[in-house]
């Protein structure tokens, strides 16, 4: 299969061009490498890969030097010509769309970037879709949807319109321009709502990263809410296991004989080839249980800065992933201490700590 993977030098693309490759696909990566956060940890991603810094022209494709069928180009969504073109000349038979404007606080400092990354990327990607005959595309949603919502664990099924932040807006509109295209042109729509992911790679501005740092540092964390929150932490193999199960199975519509007339349609599927589904561990996790577990494997008490909630942020994150079970046999199998391990070994030997 020939996938293109948007934002492959991110934390999960980069996690799932390795996979793909390593099993054997061919994998075009797309990414622009902004600095949202540290590139120097995504150039150090796509050397993995065998991207070279120094090969890199943009808008232009650079040859992978590790795997034989891996190339990257470095671009962004909101340039339509350049990806119409990518579309036209590599014939993809399915695309991930991974990449966006990430981070839930910095869409109330710079709402603009999320409006072009998150919505006009978007739609140059569901164009392409259309316009070069891919009927097969994952992108990536957010847990970050389900907003106000207080009844747990959050269902596929649950309303979402009442978003806490820009950043959940664009995911939510993502999911219905989705829908759109699935509905119009025939297109198999997956949407991936992401809750919190860790492991090695992982993102600077993410809790495990910030803690690690700071306690190593000999610096307070900050502990937002007083502690009082939980989130549903899922190791980065286990999310990569769930999303090539849905790269592998493309949507497809609901039985429309199963559907009497006057029904109505359940939130996460449809009689166009459309799904959505949360990919999470199932089995969330309090915060300062994140935490102490985090000292324990570092061998370092952290220092805490107890703080009032946030703007645009949840108390709690816990993922009902029962139909990802149902209908892939997805199962998270990495325990907490487990991962935060893998995490830690990492970290100190990237930053030499």
């Amino acid at each position: 299969m020939k996938i293109l993977i948007t934002g492959s030098a991110g934390f999960i693309g980069y996690h799932l061009a390795k996979k793909l490759l390593e099993r054997g696909d061919e994998v075009v990566g797309l990414d622009n490498i902004n600095d949202y956060y540290d590139v120097n940890l995504k150039y150090a991603r796509l050397l993995n890969l065998g991207i070279h810094k120094e090969s890199l022209e943009a808008k232009q494709l650079s040859k992978s030097t590790q795997f034989g069928k891996h190339s990257f180009i470095k671009a962004d969504l909101e340039d339509a010509s350049t990806l119409n073109k990518l579309f036209e000349i590599e014939q993809f038979d399915a695309v991930c769309n991974l990449a966006a404007q990430a981070g839930v606080r910095y869409s109330i400092e710079n709402p603009h970037a999320y409006v072009q990354s998150n919505i006009v990327g978007f739609v140059n990607i569901l164009e392409a879709c259309r316009n070069y005959g891919v009927k097969n595309l994952c992108y990536a949603s957010s847990s970050s949807v389900y907003g106000l919502n207080t009844a747990q664990p959050f269902k596929t099924n649950d309303h979402t319109d009442h978003p806490v932040s820009l950043y959940a807006a664009t995911k939510k509109a993502n999911e219905m321009m989705a829908h759109t295209y699935a509905h119009l042109y025939a297109i198999s729509t997956t949407g991936l709502r992401f809750f919190t992911v860790y492991g090695p790679w992982g993102r600077p501005d993410m809790a495990p990263m910030l803690f690690a740092d700071a306690i190593l540092d000999d610096r307070a964390i900050k502990v937002f809410n007083h502690g009082n929150m939980s989130r549903d932490f899922t190791y980065i193999d286990d999310i990569v296991d769930g999303v090539i199960k849905v790269i592998d199975h493309p949507a497809a519509p609901i039985d429309k004989a199963s559907c009497k007339e006057g029904d109505v349609l359940p939130a996460d599927k449809s009689s166009a080839p459309y799904r959505l589904y949360n990919i999470g561990n199932n089995a969330p996790v309090q915060l300062l249980d994140f935490i102490t577990t985090l000292e324990q494997t570092i061998g370092k008490e952290a220092k805490k800065n107890f703080m009032d909630m946030q703007d645009g942020d949840v108390v709690s994150t816990y993922a009902d992933v029962s139909d990802l079970i149902n209908d892939f046999g997805y199962k998270p199998h990495t325990s907490l201490e487990e991962g935060i391990k893998e995490f830690v070994s990492w970290y100190r030997a990237f930053y030499a700590r």
